[in-house]
């Protein structure tokens, strides 16, 4: 999933070096940009999008293009909401290192200095984690473990807190990097204790105010009461349709916010001039300059021009070098959307990309090219290339899919009777589960914390079961029962890599 992510995380690789075609760099921003994103918008199915290159200060480049919702022809401006996604991680990492700076509190400062009843499974790791290990990633979880139970549920901040306890990490602690949405949460949780103000008010007050973002919301709940938004978007068998906002206020501080390409030009334009709004110094120079730190070595990255480079993470910021240059960047994905922030600070170069379909890598390639541009590096046309690899994974996809299908309409009888599988499940994370009985043989599955979503299953043969969600975007799977005596002991869910990579055991109650 590219939820709330760098993708998570969101981060596409392309190993094949780009050919170098001729073309004057100098003319591609001003003349040659319009018809590029064009073009893409149709190649990829991307309804909306929206872009911002802030260089030395200035606005270069901001417009809106596409149109808001498909099917209808109102057109997306430069003060159209999108949500941003995992972009959030900055501000609520920059929020926490203003306080530090207004010495309100240490980014090194334990944990349950101010969240006492954080506990997790690893009991040294709840005693020890400090602020900066919640926004660098570096508790123990895998990279999105977890986030089945906590994104686009009906839990609360504090039951998100409350059951990562029941995770059972990976990793030991500090070893290893896995991109954590849940300890993002725990870290703006902080901001209330500290401030007595909730980290939605905090940020409206302390950033988005004081930097002119007026039209930026900071919860999900929000977006769906703006006049100007865009709607989300995906692909549901192999068609493009409008779906539902993503709605995560629960897990608000990793990914709720929602902006437009104007009010994201003010927030870069004042990262990349150490935080001065003309004379005004609104986010302390320090406070960014703390989330610029390298705190974990994320691995080795491919670049789409065949270089590679080390990834490191910050503080709600990834981090790397291209070309000899420092890039700070982050990626965001929710339901329906894909976004991107791109800073090189030495270079005084701002890339934002916004739209409104999570299935896309155009909001990748089009951020390279601009940047190529810039940096006087041939044009590479990244966007033809993403594209290429994506419509063969598309394929690769569609093909395993119909084979399932094609099983299914095989009229396979289950191993036990239909009826032997409905029943009550239970997961020690996730919660409750209910299996019944549908026509035909078929079972619908329907969890405890995701109360407007189901899952339809169809036999397949055997203990095994074809399953297809309501919500399109936890995806399509293979769901194995486990049988012993006769009798059906459990289940294995396993919902879209775009949520969470790990399966989830339910073992029937009754």
């Amino acid at each position: 999933m590219k939820k709330l992510c760098i993708l998570l995380a969101g981060i596409i690789i392309v190993t094949s070096a780009a050919r170098a075609q001729h073309i004057d760099r100098s003319k591609f921003i001003s003349d040659s940009l319009d018809t590029y994103i064009n073009k893409a918008l149709t190649n990829w199915r991307i309804p909306g999008a929206a872009i911002c290159i802030v260089k030395d200060g200035k606005v270069v480049k901001m417009k809106g293009y596409g149109i808001k919702e498909l099917g209808l022809n109102n057109k997306v401006d430069e003060n159209t909401l999108f949500m941003i996604g995992s972009n959030t991680k900055a501000f609520t990492a920059t929020a926490l290192a203003m306080l530090q700076v207004q010495g309100k509190l240490s980014l090194d400062d334990k944990v349950n200095k101010y969240l006492p009843q954080w506990k997790l499974d690893n009991q040294f790791a709840s005693q020890e984690a400090m602020i900066r290990d919640l926004l660098c990633h570096r508790i123990g979880f895998r990279t999105f473990q977890g986030d089945f139970t906590f994104y686009n549920t009906d839990l609360t901040r504090e039951q998100v807190m409350e059951k990562m306890s029941h995770v059972k990490a990976i990793y030991p602690f500090r070893t290893t990097w896995g991109y954590t949405n849940s300890a993002f949460l725990t870290a703006g949780q902080i901001i209330p204790v500290v401030t007595g103000k909730p980290w939605e008010t905090y940020l409206r007050e302390n950033i988005f105010a004081p930097l002119g973002m007026g039209n930026t919301v900071a919860l999900s709940g929000d977006i769906m009461r703006s006049i100007n938004r865009t709607v989300p978007h995906t692909l549901v068998n192999g068609q493009l349709k409008a779906i539902s906002y993503a709605q995560i206020d629960g897990l608000a501080p990793a990914g709720a916010i929602s902006s437009s390409v104007n009010d994201m030009s003010k927030w870069i334009m004042a990262l990349l001039n150490n935080g001065k709004v003309g004379p005004r110094q609104v986010i302390p120079a320090a406070a960014i300059e703390a989330t610029r730190q390298p705190q974990d070595v994320v691995g080795t990255t491919a670049n789409p021009d065949g270089s590679s480079s080390y990834l490191l993470y910050g503080l709600g910021w990834a981090l790397q070098y291209y070309n000899n240059h420092k890039v700070v960047m982050h990626t965001g994905g929710v339901n329906g959307y894909l976004t991107s922030v791109t800073l090189l600070p030495a270079d005084q170069l701002g890339i934002v990309i916004l739209t409104n379909t999570d299935q896309n890598e155009f909001f990748e390639a089009l951020k390279w090219d601009i940047m190529d541009a810039y940096l006087h590096k041939p044009f590479s046309d990244y966007s033809s290339k993403y594209l290429s690899y994506f419509k063969a994974q598309q394929a690769e996809e569609q093909k395993k899919d119909k084979m399932l299908r094609d099983t299914v309409a095989m009229n396979r009888l289950p191993q036990l009777p239909a009826s032997q599988y409905t029943g009550k499940y239970e997961n020690d994370l996730y919660g409750n589960m209910t299996v019944t009985q549908g026509a035909n043989n078929d079972l619908e599955m329907r969890f405890e914390h995701h109360p407007k979503m189901y899952a339809k299953l169809q036999p397949l043969g055997g203990n095994r079961f074809y399953v297809t969600f309501s919500d399109p975007v936890l995806g399509k799977a293979v769901f194995p029962f486990t049988i012993e005596n006769g009798k059906v002991t459990s289940v294995r869910v396993k919902v879209a890599d775009f949520v969470e990579y790990d399966p989830y055991d339910f073992k029937k109650t009754q």
